[in-house]
C-alpha cells in the first residue's frame, strides 16, 4: 500500500512538472490521457484510436442524458398518479363522512 501511495505522489509531481514544459508536453499529455482513458475502459489503445474513444464517450453521454430525462418524466408521472390517488382517497373519505352524517 505504501508503494502505491509513493507511486501516486511521484506521478502527481511529474504531472505538475510537465505542465510547465510547453506545447509539446501538452500534446503528449493529451495523447497519454486518451490512451489512459482507453485502458480504463478495457480497450487496447493501439487498436482503439482517439476518435473512437471520443465517439463512444459522446454516445454514452447522449444516451445517459436521454435516460436521465426519461427517468425524470417517469418520476413526475408517478408523482402525479400518487397525488391523484391521494385526492381520490380523500374524496372517498369526505363522501363517506357526509353519508354517515345523513344516516
Amino acid at each position: 500500500m505504501q508503494a502505491i501511495i509513493k507511486g501516486l505522489e511521484k506521478v502527481k509531481q511529474e504531472l505538475a512538472a510537465s505542465e510547465n514544459d510547453g506545447p509539446v508536453s501538452e500534446t503528449f499529455r493529451k495523447g497519454r490521457n486518451a490512451d489512459a482513458l482507453a485502458l480504463y475502459f478495457g480497450e487496447d489503445p493501439v487498436r482503439c484510436p482517439f476518435e473512437q474513444v471520443t465517439a463512444t464517450l459522446s454516445n454514452f453521454v447522449r444516451l445517459f442524458r436521454k435516460a436521465h430525462e426519461e427517468n425524470g418524466k417517469q418520476a413526475e408521472l408517478e408523482k402525479k398518479k400518487a397525488q391523484k390517488e391521494a385526492e381520490m382517497e380523500n374524496a372517498k373519505g369526505i363522501n363517506l363522512t357526509k353519508k354517515g352524517l345523513k344516516d
